[in-house]
């Protein structure tokens, strides 16, 4: 009986150790996950900063507004080869006619689209010539290669993959670009530069509840805007792991695979920012952004003090004439 209780004793007792290892290894686990998180690009958790009092009061203020593009434009690069200028020609204006006529029918114009001839040159390759005891390498013309591009204007984003498919369709592959437009900008700036004013004055309420009086500080004043577009962030990264325990045990070499590169938008963050309008997209936007800043340092106070006049040392001046007449006067001389 002594001995039955002993080991379900020591059974109960590795249970729970175990218990508490796993425990302890899920701790090691979850720590090793917000290392990582450093090494693969997420910065950690931000100390507050020590606050540094000084008489120079400082109104820093920023605002960003997350706006949708009203259009978009498409570059793509079209290149065609063939042996004669004229037949180039012909089979550069079938590729771009065929786009077009794909294009007319997801709803697109003729004035939505504008073609930017870039080159026009004759291509060459190098003829061999033998003879006896040399060799001679002539270039000759063998052709010609016209490079345009075709500038598409869209104004809602499903029709991008429509216009995709409409130029693969037809072999041209090579997107170069896609511009974001904004036809109101003035009027977003306008709409910043009021939310900034309306958070300036909050702010001087709220030194003047404090007890400061900003008339007796003297200001100096900056500001700025700026707008970002999307292709500036866009950031990249490669997601694959490459240890191969297995091929490891091998005495043959490991034939290493190209590893794509992908792609994601990264906008402007909002820690930074006292106002954003439209924070939450779920599409690559333009971000317009103003700041404005003022300095309030006390004036300088007038210690020169007043002169003090004492009255009865004041002299007395005494004026006489040719006749001897003597006229006395009091001279003010301050």
């Amino acid at each position: 009986m002594k001995n039955l209780r002993l080991l379900l004793f020591i059974l109960i007792v590795a249970t729970v150790k175990a218990q508490h290892k796993g425990n302890f290894n899920q701790e090691i686990s979850r720590a090793n996950i917000a290392g990582n998180s450093i090494v693969y690009g997420h910065s950690p958790k931000r100390m507050q900063q020590n606050l540094n009092p000084n008489s120079t009061l400082i109104i820093d203020v920023r605002a960003l507004q997350n706006v949708k593009a009203s259009s978009y434009t498409a570059v793509f690069n079209i290149s065609q080869i063939a042996e004669t200028a004229e037949a180039t020609k012909n089979l550069m204006s079938l590729k771009v006619e065929n786009i077009k006529n794909e294009l007319t029918k997801i709803g697109l114009k003729e004035s939505d689209i504008a073609i930017d001839v870039i080159s026009f040159i004759p291509v060459y390759e190098v003829e061999v010539t033998k003879k006896l005891f040399s060799k001679t390498y002539t270039e000759v013309p063998k052709g010609f290669e016209l490079q345009q591009n075709i500038h598409i204007q869209f104004k809602k984003t499903n029709q991008f993959e429509k216009i995709l498919s409409a130029c693969a369709n037809n072999e041209v592959y090579n997107l170069v670009k896609v511009d974001y437009f904004i036809e109101n900008i003035a009027e977003v700036y306008k709409n910043l530069q009021t939310q900034l004013l309306q958070l300036i004055k909050d702010k001087k309420e709220y030194y003047s509840v404090l007890g400061f009086d900003l008339k007796e500080y003297n200001v100096q004043m900056a500001d700025q805007k700026y707008c970002y577009f999307p292709k500036d962030f866009y950031n990249n990264y490669q997601a694959f792991n490459s240890i191969s325990f297995e091929a490891l045990k091998q005495n043959k070499g490991v034939t290493t695979a190209n590893k794509q590169t992908s792609y994601y938008y990264q906008p402007l963050t909002y820690e930074n920012y006292d106002i954003v309008i439209n924070p939450s997209i779920i599409e690559p936007v333009v971000q317009v952004g103003m700041e404005i800043k003022l300095h309030y340092n006390p004036k300088p106070k007038n210690d020169k003090p007043e002169p003090i006049v004492n009255k009865e040392t004041e002299r007395k001046y005494y004026v006489i004439s040719p006749n001897g007449d003597i006229d006395i006067k009091e001279l003010d001389t301050k």
